[in-house]
């Protein structure tokens, strides 16, 4: 018997609620997934190619800081988010479901958070996680192509922008549900190039007669500085900033399907965050590079076989591709609340056209910045320091906090209180490590370089 407390919104309402949604909300955020849509769909989110950096986050950290690292974010992302879905499921219930993270943060915390600081925080994570995703899949297809043909003439721009003509296609896919089979595809994708990272480096690791240093590598200053780049990478790679909108894609009732949906995910992120990060660092030390792929090249000879080197690169493309797609999926959003028109169907030729530019148009943009900024690298982390810390882990424990208040001789308050205040410090300090890498790497940054 469901409880008076979990009755869902009756029909009459809801379907009152879907007239009110603007074109954002009704196409792009259509609620019709289950719970296993909800696992596929968080796992491409968080379980990306990022994750093949993980081992060079454990050169600065070492081995007992870097496996505490990686236990602490994967438990404090996991509490954090099942916080936020709480959060939404009580709105839900209520009859006020939220849809948004930036509407989210309007209804508990005040319109400026929504308009000033979310939203635009936000964009500017998903939007940045779009050009790092198209500028890592010209890499790898550029690593392809010169372990093919070693004297090439193609530069890194020609790749980024073969990316994003494929990523111009996917783009029109037309709302986030419509993205699960992909998703699931996906799924599949990241567990094979992780367990062939994770059979590369143990197979590399065993053959190579070359002593394994585990130092820390750089002066004190150094050392300080790359262990918290160090931190904000693992932060970055376990970031989401979409919840509410993977949220939003489940069909009501929502009530313990994101749960579900968390399940699966981090079983999977369990089983490739670990096995890549130990296995790259155990294989190569303090000479993990920032993707552990090219560690597998070395003086352009592949130390596995070729083969299989270019097998876990179209995987890993493959994947950015998913990926790339999720995160565009709040710029979609945005597109289609102002140029979209809820009144008119959504494959009328009133919304097409503008769908197709405006999406069309955020794609050329994004792959041109890819191509001009090859080091976009660097900026990305002060966009990870400024927008995964908040989003992630500061405002899922405030939001709980204000929705439900909690006694503050509660454990669970001074648990979030704790959380909120040591992740703003480390998002501060973060965003000052990562500016110092920005001013040290700026002499070597030229427009549509050649990296």
């Amino acid at each position: 018997m469901v409880s008076e407390h979990e009755q869902p919104v009756p029909q009459l309402d809801e379907a009152l609620r879907q007239q009110k949604l603007d074109a954002g909300a009704l196409f792009v955020l259509k609620s019709e997934g289950s719970w296993p849509h909800c696992g596929y769909h968080l796992s491409t989110s968080i379980v990306a190619p990022s994750l093949l950096s993980l081992p060079f986050a454990f050169k600065f950290l070492g081995w007992a800081v870097g496996i505490s690292s990686l236990v602490i974010g994967a438990l404090v992302t996991f509490y954090s988010y099942n916080l936020l879905s709480m959060v939404l499921e009580h709105h839900a219930q209520l009859g006020h479901r939220q849809l948004r993270f930036r509407d989210m943060a309007t209804q508990i915390l005040g319109p400026r958070w929504g308009r000033y600081f979310v939203g635009p925080i936000q964009f500017m994570v998903c939007y940045g996680a779009v050009i790092a995703f198209t500028l890592l899949g010209g890499q790898c297809m550029k690593a392809i192509y010169f372990l093919s043909k070693p004297n090439g003439s193609l530069k890194l721009y020609v790749f980024v922008t073969i990316f994003g003509c494929v990523m111009l296609t996917l783009a029109q896919l037309p709302s986030f549900h419509s993205l699960r089979h992909i998703n699931l595809i996906s799924l599949v994708l990241c567990l094979a190039y992780s367990a062939c990272s994770t059979a590369g480096s143990i197979h590399i690791g065993n053959s190579s007669k070359e002593p394994k240093d585990y130092s820390i590598p750089g002066d004190t200053q150094d050392r300080v500085f790359g262990m918290f780049n160090a931190i904000a990478i693992i932060a970055t790679t376990y970031g989401n900033g979409i919840i509410p909108e993977i949220q939003a894609t489940i069909a009501p009732p929502v009530k313990g399907k994101m749960f579900k949906g968390l399940c699966v995910c981090y079983a999977v992120l369990g089983i490739t965050f670990f096995s890549v990060a130990i296995s790259g660092y155990w294989a190569f030390g303090n000479r993990a590079e920032g993707l552990i792929l090219t560690n597998f090249i070395e003086n352009g000879k592949a130390l596995v076989p070729k083969w299989f080197v270019l097998m876990t690169n179209i995987f890993t493309i493959l994947q950015l591709l998913a990926v790339a797609v999720v995160y565009l999926q709040p710029t979609n959003e945005v597109l289609e609340q102002a140029f979209g028109d809820p009144k008119s169907p959504q494959f009328s030729t009133r919304n097409v056209i503008p769908r197709v530019i405006s999406r069309s148009f955020s794609v050329v943009i994004s792959t041109i910045i890819a191509a001009m900024l090859p080091f976009f690298g660097d900026i990305n982390s002060l966009i990870g320091a400024f927008g995964y810390m908040p989003l992630d882990f500061v405002l899922p424990v405030i939001f709980y906090n204000v929705t439900f208040k909690p006694s503050k001789r509660s454990s669970i308050f001074w648990v979030n209180l704790i959380i909120a205040v040591t992740f703003s410090a480390l998002g501060i300090i973060a965003a000052v490590a990562a500016v110092r890498q920005i001013s040290l790497d700026a002499k070597t940054y030229r427009l549509f370089a050649n990296v």
